[in-house]
């Protein structure tokens, strides 16, 4: 979607990812498990390139650069290609960034907004989707009112496209409950106060590293009637009334809201839309006959299911609308 390539350098002969599309999963990942770590030269600037603690800025840098080694190259090469008249459409995420004219992007900020494009897409969807499936599949009541919504939109002979997801109110509330029972981090990404500021009646001096507890706020029980139960249903309120994925009311922090709030929201939820509902109408799913239960625990380092989801998927559909392998 950004660069107009499925893979960097040659897959594998089925098609599937190569070493140096490992390479550069493997560094992004590097990037999002040490995002939030606590690092001294954050507080003291003058100690960074000088004392490295705590070993953090060695690690960052060296996962950056492994990124850029992949994306840097291509984007000189389509800027070039873009300003010479080479190419005149704009059909990728990159191209619109080169095009767009005001403000006009240096090379460096294009770099940079490719690289944070890509930390912020490359794991929360497939979190979320995983999450879901699996509270899904352990409350069977829930997926059958998700697979009846799509067949009643929808219907079992051609599949769901983007222009639907507006009526399918009640997935994208199963998607709002995975975002707030399941989040793919603990925090949000830190923000600093540039003046003294009151928030909710808590007093912020400026300069501060903001906190905001993504579990604190999703599993609040002061805020969410047994927090720990997945139940799309609180997310539906009147009949009618759109689901909406942003947090506006600040109840839980997924995307979070304003001119801080993250650029991606309309991106973002398509895709994990996409993937959920497509993965929903195309299969029939259950649970392998050895493992007849889930067992919804949470990773020590991050808050992904310790332990992958297994299932067994079905062709529910004709045969002509699977791609042939």
């Amino acid at each position: 979607m950004i660069f107009g390539t499925r893979f960097f350098g040659q897959g594998m002969e089925d098609g599937g990812p190569g070493d140096e599309e490992n390479e550069h999963v493997l560094a992004l990942f590097t990037i999002l498990k040490n995002l939030n770590a606590f690092c001294i030269a954050d507080y003291f600037p003058w100690l960074r390139r000088k004392i490295d603690f705590d070993g953090y800025e060695k690690i960052i840098r060296a996962a950056i650069e492994g990124v850029r080694k992949y994306h840097d190259p291509l984007i000189d090469e389509r800027i070039l290609t873009c300003n010479d008249g080479t190419r005149t459409q704009e059909k990728y995420v990159l191209d619109i960034l080169i095009k767009h004219e005001k403000p006009k992007h240096t090379p460096k900020d294009i770099k940079a907004q490719i690289l944070e494009l890509m930390i912020a897409t490359v794991d929360n969807p497939s979190n979320a989707v995983e999450w879901v499936m699996g509270e899904m599949m352990s409350e069977p009541s829930i997926l059958k009112r998700a697979v009846e919504e799509l067949d009643n939109v929808v219907g079992c002979n051609r599949l769901v496209e983007e222009s639907e997801i507006p009526q399918l109110n009640y997935i994208k509330a199963c998607i709002k409950e995975s975002f707030r029972l399941h989040p793919i981090a603990p925090f949000n990404v830190p923000h600093v106060s540039v003046k003294n500021t009151v928030v909710a009646g808590y007093f912020i001096p400026k300069g501060c590293h903001v906190l905001l507890s993504r579990v604190g706020m999703g599993r609040n029980p002061d805020m969410w009637k047994d927090p720990m139960r997945f139940d799309p249903y609180q997310h539906l309120g009147e009949e009618g009334k759109q689901v909406v994925l942003t947090d506006n009311e600040l109840k839980m922090l997924s995307f979070s809201t304003g001119k801080r709030g993250c650029p991606g929201v309309i991106l973002g939820s398509t895709i994990t839309m996409m993937l959920l509902e497509r993965m929903i109408q195309g299969f029939t799913w259950e649970l392998p006959y050895n493992e007849p239960t889930i067992k919804f625990v949470e990773n020590h380092e991050d808050l992904l299911l310790a332990k992958p989801l297994l299932a067994i998927a079905k062709p529910r559909l004709p045969r002509y609308l699977y791609p042939k392998i």
